[in-house]
C-alpha cells in the first residue's frame, strides 16, 4: 500500500515537472488581475474557480504538447536530456493523452464560464499548441509565446463580463504581458543559442547573437513597463497598482542588470525568480486597490 502511494506520488511529481507546473506563476496572476478589474471586486466563487481551472488546464495542455513535439530536439540538448520524455519516465503516448485530457478540461472550464468563452476556447488552444512548431521556421517564436500568455487577461475579462464589452482595457494588459513574456523567453533562449543553430531551430539569440538578443529583450521589457503604466491609467486604479507598476519596473531593471553581460548561471534567477515576482507584485497591487481600497 505504502509502495503504491509512493509510486503514485513520484509519478505525479514527474508529470508536474514535465509541464513545469511552477511556471503557472507567469500568466495566472495577470488573469486574476484582469478578473478583479472586470468585476471591480471579487466575482462569484464559481467564476473564480473556473478561471483558475481554465488557466491551469490550458497551460498544462500546451506544455505537455511542447514536450511531445520537441522530444527529438531535447535529446540533442545537454540541458534537456533529463526531461521525462527523453529518459522514458513518461511515454509519448501518455504525453499525448495528458495533452488531450488537459485540452478537454480547458474547453469544459470555458463552457462552465459562459458561451463566448466556450466558442473562443478552440482559438486559444490553436495558439497555445501551435506555438510548439514556430521555432522550426521563425525567429518570432518568443512573441508567439507572449501572445499565448497574453490571452489570459483577456480570457479572464470575458469570463467575468460574458461579452467583448470593454475588451480594449484587458487588451492593453494582454499586449503588455505578451512583450514581457517575449522578453524573458529571449533571455531563457540564450542558453540554447549554440544547440539551436546545430539543430536548425530558430530564435533571436541564434539570429542576432546573445548580445543583440538581450538588447531586444531589454526593449521588450521597456515596452511592457509602459504598457503596465497605460493599463494602470486606463483602468483608473490607485496607489496600490501604481506602486506595483513601479516595483515591476525596478524588478525588470534588476533582471537586465544581472544578465548583462550575459552569464548563464544567472538565467534561472532572471527567468523564474524575478519574473515570477513581477506577476505576483502586479496582482497584489490590483487586489490592494480593488479589494481593500474599493476603487
Amino acid at each position: 500500500m505504502e509502495g503504491n502511494l509512493a509510486s503514485t506520488v513520484k509519478r505525479i511529481g514527474v508529470v508536474l515537472e514535465m509541464i513545469k507546473f511552477q511556471h503557472s506563476v507567469f500568466a495566472l496572476p495577470f488573469a486574476l488581475s484582469a478578473m478583479l478589474v472586470a468585476a471591480r471586486g471579487l466575482p462569484s466563487f464559481g467564476t473564480f474557480f473556473w478561471i483558475v481551472a481554465a488557466c491551469v488546464f490550458a497551460r498544462s495542455s500546451a506544455m505537455a504538447f511542447n514536450r511531445w513535439t520537441d522530444v527529438e530536439f531535447d535529446r540533442q540538448n545537454p540541458r534537456t536530456r533529463a526531461r521525462a520524455l527523453v529518459t522514458g519516465a513518461v511515454s509519448a503516448r501518455f504525453a499525448l493523452a495528458f495533452t488531450s485530457a488537459a485540452a478537454v478540461g480547458f474547453v469544459f472550464s470555458a463552457a462552465m464560464l459562459n458561451a463566448l468563452c466556450f466558442w473562443l476556447s478552440p482559438v486559444a488552444l490553436a495558439v497555445l499548441l501551435g506555438y510548439s512548431y514556430v521555432k522550426r521556421f521563425s525567429d518570432v517564436t518568443h512573441f508567439v509565446l507572449g501572445v499565448a500568455l497574453g490571452l489570459a487577461p483577456m480570457g479572464a475579462w470575458i469570463a467575468v463580463r460574458g461579452s467583448l464589452e470593454g475588451i480594449a482595457l484587458p487588451a492593453i494588459l494582454g499586449l503588455s504581458v505578451a512583450v514581457w513574456t517575449a522578453g524573458f523567453d529571449i533571455i531563457y533562449a540564450c542558453q540554447d543559442e549554440k544547440v539551436d543553430r546545430e539543430a536548425g531551430l530558430r530564435s533571436l539569440p541564434r539570429t542576432l547573437g546573445i548580445n543583440g538578443a538581450l538588447w531586444v529583450s531589454c526593449a521588450a521589457h521597456g515596452i511592457a513597463f509602459l504598457g503596465f503604466l497605460g493599463f494602470w491609467y486606463a483602468a483608473g486604479l490607485g496607489w496600490g497598482t501604481g506602486a506595483a507598476v513601479a516595483a515591476t519596473g525596478a524588478v525588470l531593471a534588476v533582471e537586465h542588470w544581472i544578465i548583462h553581460p550575459y552569464n548563464p548561471s544567472r538565467v534561472e534567477t532572471a527567468f523564474f525568480t524575478l519574473n515570477g515576482a513581477v506577476s505576483f507584485v502586479f496582482l497584489i497591487g490590483i487586489a490592494t486597490d480593488i479589494c481593500i481600497a474599493g476603487i
